[in-house]
């Protein structure tokens, strides 16, 4: 008989979830996250473009695009961060990949 139990064996059964567990850190891909403000307003987040492209003329697209508002946030961890109003993840996964700036296996949607 072995003298290791295989039931009894350590096992973690979060230690891969697949969930954010808050590291910053953005490995080339593009964080697409909502966040609840108050009532049902949501604000949505886009992290990780790329340097060369301009933050301001992104916004602008979008903000035509989708017809809401938003603005780009200077934060001191994870650079310039798009904010828009409203619940657009899935369309600014479609509007990156439609555009050729992004694949979509490089784009992460986060949140709900």
């Amino acid at each position: 008989m072995s003298d290791k139990i295989a039931n009894l064996a350590s096992y973690d059964p979060f230690a891969d979830t697949g969930e954010d567990t808050g590291d910053v850190k953005v490995q080339g891909y593009i964080h697409i996250r909502v966040q609840q403000r108050n009532g049902r307003k949501t604000l949505t987040t886009v992290q990780g473009l790329s340097a060369e492209l301009d933050q301001k003329r992104v916004l602008k697209a979008f903000k035509k695009e989708f017809a809401c508002n938003g603005t780009v946030v200077q934060d001191e961890d994870l650079g310039e961060v798009i904010q828009l109003q409203g619940d657009h993840r899935l369309k600014i996964q479609q509007f990156l990949s439609a555009q050729g700036i992004v694949g979509k296996d490089k784009i992460k949607i986060h949140g709900f």
